[in-house]
């Protein structure tokens, strides 16, 4: 964790040495820059499937709430009558070979984490491969009128018909610089060629969509009991989060009145709470993420918060798109 708390440091904070590492931020610029080209020229090959292909993704590194805004992309297109299915690498799963449509009792340490919690809410069809389109291709064949790209627009090999970027509206792109020296996967112009930008958290600039994140109900472990967040209201409480921004959730749980400690793991980490040292008569609190992994759970008093994407009624139209999408059979994009 240390070289990583220098690195979130160096992009959003004030720490020093960063410097250092802008040299490596123009060998990355340059080979981004020319891997996007030749995707775009033609030189490498790009897979189209016989669906719409929606790409939710981020020009930074960690979590905007790229996956939130997946899930509740998948809600509302099935209450328009239209099923969703997602695409997803499985980032943090041994999962290799040919695609795989997730179960709810999968391994996450095969299907990986985020996976298998979009798996568990059960509004659409998981595949997880480390080729995008692979499993783009196999959710077609068991039925999606659309496929939702999950963490995908750096991956140019999936031809998509639309584009959602999301950005952290309170970070938003720390120093401004490309990886490692800062956040950014892409350079911030790269956001003026997406079809859509959700804004989550902070203000939201022109022309972008405003979305926040909210969750009041949680469930044990153990038992699968259910409470909600005032229940823990004025009580000092463990909090877990292994997910790319941890702050946000301590945050949340601050607000509810709870007296957090704080946990915070690098993001895909396997948290055990023995581990962490705590016992089991202490109460701890996680994320949704974190408890499809966490092994020794169920023993302790250990409860998991749904948090959920709420999005401002402009996102209306950005539904509508899709919609349009499913019924002209793909509008290919002119470029990336």
């Amino acid at each position: 964790m240390k070289i990583h708390d220098w690195l979130q440091r160096v992009w959003y904070g004030s720490a020093r040495g960063g410097w250092l590492l802008v040299p490596l931020s123009w060998i990355f610029a340059s080979v981004a820059g020319l891997r996007r080209f030749f995707y775009r020229t033609g030189v490498l090959p790009v897979t189209r499937v016989h669906r719409p292909v929606v790409v939710v993704g981020n020009i930074t590194v960690g979590g905007t709430g790229k996956t939130p805004l997946t899930l509740w992309l998948a809600e509302r297109l099935q209450k328009e009558g239209l099923r969703a299915g997602i695409a997803s690498r499985g980032y943090g799963g041994s999962a290799s070979g040919g695609p795989v449509v997730v179960q709810t009792d999968d391994d996450p340490a095969v299907v990986g984490d985020e996976a298998l919690m979009m798996a568990c809410r059960e509004v659409a069809p998981v595949a997880v491969c480390r080729r995008r389109a692979d499993a783009a291709t196999q959710l077609t064949a068991v039925g999606a009128d659309v496929i939702l790209c999950d963490d995908g627009l750096q991956h140019y090999r999936l031809a998509r018909d639309l584009e959602i970027a999301v950005v952290d509206g309170v970070r938003r792109f720390g120093n401004g610089r490309l990886l490692p020296a800062g956040p950014l996967r892409e350079p911030v112009s790269r956001l003026a060629q997406a079809d859509w930008v959700v804004c989550n958290g902070g203000a939201p600039e022109t022309g972008q969509i405003g979305m926040r994140l909210a969750g009041d109900t949680l469930y044990r472990l153990a038992d699968g009991k259910v409470a909600t967040l005032d229940d823990f209201r004025g009580r000092s409480c463990h909090a877990v989060a292994a997910v790319g921004n941890p702050e946000p959730f301590f945050s949340l749980l601050r607000d509810a009145g709870i007296r957090v400690v704080p946990h915070p793991l690098s993001d895909h980490a396997v948290p055990s709470l023995r581990e962490l040292g705590l016992s089991p008569d202490e109460t701890v609190l996680m994320t949704e993420k974190d408890a499809v992994k966490c092994r020794d759970g169920a023993g302790f008093d250990a409860w998991f918060l749904r948090v959920d994407a709420r999005l401002d009624p402009t996102a209306d139209r950005m539904v509508s798109a899709i919609k349009r999408l499913c019924s002209n059979g793909g509008r290919r994009r002119g470029g990336y």
